[in-house]
């Protein structure tokens, strides 16, 4: 039987505040940070063990980015503006339920696959069914969560995030190193399918725009969504800020284990033990606090929270050149402690202001167009062109550290390019929120 939670029901009770409903939220909460966990260390436990998968299929820098990214993410980011068109008018706890289950069954295939297009058919399947997660997620905590704990309860969903790295690099690299790649695949599938199940019992689908003034409207059509997403220009700012602060930060990730291993001599799973720990407690640490720092009411104005974004995605850009341009160890390992945070820290903020930037029956569709810049940058621009670069850099046929070291330095500009649309959509913020929830800034939690 699924768990009951006493949700709000009446206008008296705006948030379901009772001790019973909080818990119900956050029992909602921590699954969807599941949800966001499975997907992300399927998604980027390839880059952990590319080096086995490159040299066993025999493939080039170029060839290894096509096949583990590009391939994946362009079913993913396509496929996201029809699912969250569903998403927006359809129950969200099935959803979600089967996009789990479907993308889990093919990263479980994936440990099987033994040609370059087996292989192939299989990331495509994980990007067929990772188009309906997270925007099913957003969607539905931004119906347990009211206006001004939204930027919050989405930053506690972003842990998933550095706790799908972690399983992508010390899980991932331990088994590979015991057990070879393949395993790795099959169990983190396995893993997969056991959440959906459980979200499919104990989940239940609120009320949509319960907690808005703005939501009784009939679900606008996609061109309805995209027009006011065109005049909502604080929106657009967030986005190309998200998108391109993931075409830095994670596409610089995805080449970082094949980077150590090709420079120190390291094995897949020595990155994993270097990598997976810093992801975990760096990268939890920093959108733990954010969390709790978004939860204060000195943090209730969205043009601080585009503010600090802007100023800690500039410094981090700072670091990452010097991270990826030194040859020391040492100092890596140092610097890694500050890069791999920063790439975390801005996933909660930035969806969380973006949910309260879109009206309640569009949020789906604007997590799909958030999602389609940022994995277009992450996963196809990003590994795709330093795999050019490592390949036409090379001085021999076969791609060597020195020219990936100078292809991924390439990456790094595009944070600072990042920041500037942070500070950019300061402008109009507040207007934008106001237009599109109808709740004034500074307004109470509990009161609509």
């Amino acid at each position: 039987m699924a768990l009951q939670p006493m949700l709000p029901n009446s206008p008296n009770d705006p948030t379901g505040d009772s001790t019973a409903s909080a818990v119900y939220r956050w029992y909602v909460l921590a699954m969807m940070c599941l949800v966001y966990t499975i997907s992300i260390a399927d998604r980027y436990v390839t880059s952990t063990v590319l080096e086995p998968i490159r040299l066993e299929l025999k493939l080039s820098d170029s060839g290894i980015a096509f096949l583990t990214g590009t391939a994946l993410a362009a079913f993913y980011v396509v496929l996201g503006f029809p699912l969250s068109w569903l998403i927006d008018r359809h129950n969200r706890r099935k959803i979600i339920t089967a996009s789990l289950i479907l993308w889990s069954a093919m990263t479980a295939l994936t440990g099987i696959a033994r040609t370059q297009g087996q292989f192939l058919l299989t990331r495509i399947g994980v990007g067929v069914g990772e188009a309906g997660g997270t925007p099913g997620a957003n969607s539905i905590l931004s119906d347990y969560f009211p206006v001004n704990r939204r930027p919050m309860a989405l930053t506690v969903f972003s842990l998933g995030a550095p706790l799908g790295a972690y399983l992508a690099a010390s899980g991932a690299g331990t088994i590979a190193g015991l057990y070879g790649w393949r395993p790795v695949f099959l169990i983190l599938g396995i893993a997969g399918v056991v959440i959906g199940l459980l979200i499919f019992v104990t989940v239940r689908e609120p009320k949509r725009g319960q907690l808005d003034l703005t939501g009784s409207d009939p679900a606008p059509s996609l061109m309805d969504t995209l027009r006011f997403l065109r005049t909502q220009r604080s929106a657009m700012h967030m986005m190309l800020g998200a998108g391109l602060t993931a075409t830095w930060g994670w596409g610089l990730l995805f080449w970082t284990p094949a980077l150590l291993q090709r420079s120190y001599g390291l094995t897949t799973d020595e990155v994993g033990n270097l990598l997976g720990p810093i992801h975990l407690w760096g990268g939890g640490a920093a959108t733990l606090l954010t969390g709790w720092w978004l939860a204060s009411s000195s943090m209730s104005d969205p043009r601080k929270i585009a503010r600090l974004l802007g100023y800690w995605v500039g410094a981090a850009t700072v670091v990452s050149f010097v991270l990826y341009r030194t040859e020391s160890l040492a100092l890596a390992k140092i610097l890694f402690w500050i890069f791999i945070p920063s790439i975390n820290f801005y996933i909660g903020p930035c969806f969380g202001v973006l949910n309260n930037l879109a009206q309640p029956k569009m949020r789906a569709m604007f997590c799909a167009a958030q999602i389609f810049v940022s994995n277009v940058g992450n996963l196809i621009v990003a590994p795709q062109a330093v795999g050019f670069l490592s390949d036409w850099f090379s001085p021999t046929a076969e791609p060597t550290a020195a020219s990936l070291r100078l292809a991924v330095l390439c990456l790094v500009p595009v944070g600072f390019w990042a920041a500037a649309h942070y500070f950019w959509s300061i402008k109009s913020v507040v207007a934008d929120q106001e237009r599109a929830t109808g709740v004034p800034i500074g307004t109470p939690p509990q009161v609509r």
